[in-house]
């Protein structure tokens, strides 16, 4: 499977219609249409680093929330793990369930990954400030946890 072409700043952020919580009806990219969407891409619920990253949105929730943002986190995960992850860490947020991985196809995060010589598919960590029009205003394509979420929020204030 090679890899698709991640959206760049200033292209049109590809639609998408996913399940979510808490009762798995579709999200839509376009339900958010006039507010700045934070889109982040995470490998799995209830693991070390999705879990920091996720806690960490969800504390500057209220800071996003200000600057005019709706956070959406996506994983391959299904709509079941989701709402024990939420639950567990009280994410305010949705959690949509990208089971098939066409989303993260479409957005680049879908990729071949090598871990001790095995070559595997999965999400790369990775975030897309999407604005008012829909248009991607920033990508951060392979996120580090520690420090991502305070960067989000302050290139979101950039463009508030």
């Amino acid at each position: 499977m090679p890899a698709i072409q991640r959206p760049q700043v200033g292209d049109k952020a590809p639609a998408f219609s996913l399940p979510a919580l808490p009762d798995g009806k579709n999200v839509e990219l376009s339900d958010f249409k006039g507010k700045h969407v934070v889109l982040y891409f995470y490998p799995k619920d209830m693991t070390p680093g999705c879990t920091t990253e996720s806690c960490d949105f969800r504390d500057a929730h209220a800071r996003l929330s200000n600057s005019g943002a709706v956070v959406l986190g996506v994983s391959p995960d299904s709509v079941e793990d989701h709402k024990k992850f939420a639950a567990k860490y009280e994410l305010p947020f949705p959690l949509l369930a990208d089971e098939d991985h066409a989303v993260a196809e479409k957005y680049g995060a879908w990729v071949e990954k090598n871990m001790y010589g095995k070559k595997s598919w999965g999400v790369q960590r990775s975030t897309f400030l999407i604005d008012r029009d829909g248009t991607i205003a920033h990508v951060w394509p392979r996120v580090r946890v520690d420090g991502h979420v305070a960067a989000v929020a302050q290139k979101l204030e950039e463009l508030a």
